[in-house]
């Protein structure tokens, strides 16, 4: 019955994961791309993210964990490395100069902390225990601060009453991945995988909970783009130019006609 229920849970937590990874995150960057703008977005909580798929899934390998006992968190993460990585780009490619050097600010010293992790615990220690100890110690404090990040979005949606920025499919996937995952880490005993849930748990209904009350403010009203209005005032140009051309026409032949019948 616990094989069943460890089966089961690992088919849904792999599920789980392609679309969590795939619909809550890909709705924002396609509203960022459509506006060739990163506006107010922040790019922490996916560089945060992008640093826990690392440390998860290495994690999750036989170098750290015995055999192949955890690899629903091997495929998981190593996804999420690849939608994480693409979402930074994009990020990047779209942000302004100074959003693009708090991007490399970030993001490097992630790599750079996760090759010496990775390192440290494959040559320093010598046996699964503790490099598993070590490893999942870092991917706690990970998780606790990827499940944090989002509290800079929520005091913003406090501040401004207005959900804009806070897109409810994040939330509602984070809330639904933390319990699935705490679940899993129930089921196999692993304090590593349900204690940074058991904080997750907690701020993704605290984030649903905020949606619910601002929500009716409504999403703030877009402002047009200066190439829209531009666009617009092209348009306005060329419909008069082409109604004095529609006037002058008609009056000419008026005229015409006028000196015809004279």
């Amino acid at each position: 019955m616990h094989c069943l229920c460890s089966i089961i849970m690992n088919m849904i937590l792999t599920l789980l994961g392609i679309v969590f990874s795939n619909i809550s995150c890909r709705l924002t960057f396609s509203r960022v791309i459509r506006r060739k703008s990163t506006e107010e977005f922040s790019c922490v909580p996916y560089i945060i993210a992008l640093s826990n798929c690392f440390l998860y899934t290495w994690y999750g390998l036989p170098i750290v964990s015995y055999h192949w006992e955890n690899f629903p968190v091997v495929t998981i993460n190593g996804l999420g490395i690849l939608f994480e990585l693409s979402f930074i780009a994009i990020y990047f490619y779209f942000a302004s100069a100074n959003g693009k050097k708090k991007v490399a600010m970030i993001t490097i010293p992630v790599f750079v902390l996760f090759c010496i992790a990775a390192i440290l615990s494959a040559f320093a220690f010598h046996d699964h225990h503790h490099r598993k100890a070590f490893i999942g110690s870092a991917g706690l404090v990970a998780s606790i601060a990827m499940y944090g990040s989002p509290l800079v979005v929520m005091k913003q949606v406090i501040q401004t009453k207005s959900v804009e920025f806070m897109p409810f499919y994040l939330s509602f996937f984070s809330l639904l991945a933390s319990s699935l995952w705490m679940a899993y880490g129930l089921l196999s005993h692993d304090l590593v995988l349900t204690s940074p849930n058991l904080v997750g748990t907690p701020l993704g209904i605290l984030q649903l909970l905020l949606y619910c009350k601002y929500k009716k403010t409504g999403v703030i009203e877009e402002k047009p783009q200066k190439w829209e209005l531009e666009s617009c005032s092209d348009k306005s140009k060329q419909q008069l130019e082409k109604l004095d051309d529609e006037k002058l026409k008609q009056h000419s032949q008026s005229t015409h006609d006028t000196d015809t019948k004279t």
